[in-house]
Parts: C-alpha cells; sequence; structure tokens
C-alpha cells in the first residue's frame, strides 16, 4: 500500500484576511466562515475571538489563526 504523502493543513476558526486600503487601512475578520467584521489592530481581532467564545492563547499558532497577505504586526499597505 502505498501512501501520498501530503501536508498538514490546518483550518483555524480564526482568518484574518489582507490589509484593505482606505483612509484607514483596516482587515477583514472572518470566524468560522462567516465575515464577522474589521480589524485594524490585534486588539480588534481579540475582541472578535471573545466575542464568539475563543480564547487565543498564541497568535502565531496556524492552528489558531491564519494570517492571509502579512502577519499579525502587518496593518498597512506596502
Amino acid at each position: 500500500m502505498t501512501e501520498s504523502a501530503s501536508p498538514y493543513i490546518s483550518h483555524p476558526r480564526i482568518m484574518v484576511l489582507g490589509v484593505q486600503p482606505g483612509p484607514r487601512p483596516f482587515r477583514i475578520v472572518e470566524i468560522d466562515g462567516i465575515v464577522v467584521g474589521e480589524a485594524t489592530a490585534v486588539i480588534d481581532v481579540l475582541s472578535a475571538a471573545a466575542a464568539f467564545g475563543i480564547t487565543v492563547h498564541d497568535l502565531d499558532d496556524p492552528d489558531v489563526v491564519r494570517w492571509v497577505g502579512g502577519d499579525k504586526f502587518t496593518w498597512t499597505r506596502h
């Protein structure tokens, strides 16, 4: 029997999408695949998670949060 080598892909409940342009750039936050709001800083992501009963201990854990188009320090477009 042959097993295919496939990388592990996590499916975190929280996804923070890339920076959107504007006078005050923001990132869209999804929880469980539903858009729940906009974030202009990490605290907004944590607040959205808390509102859905999610406690985030490590923002760098890809099993918890997926950062698209940057990381937790990316809040403006380059």
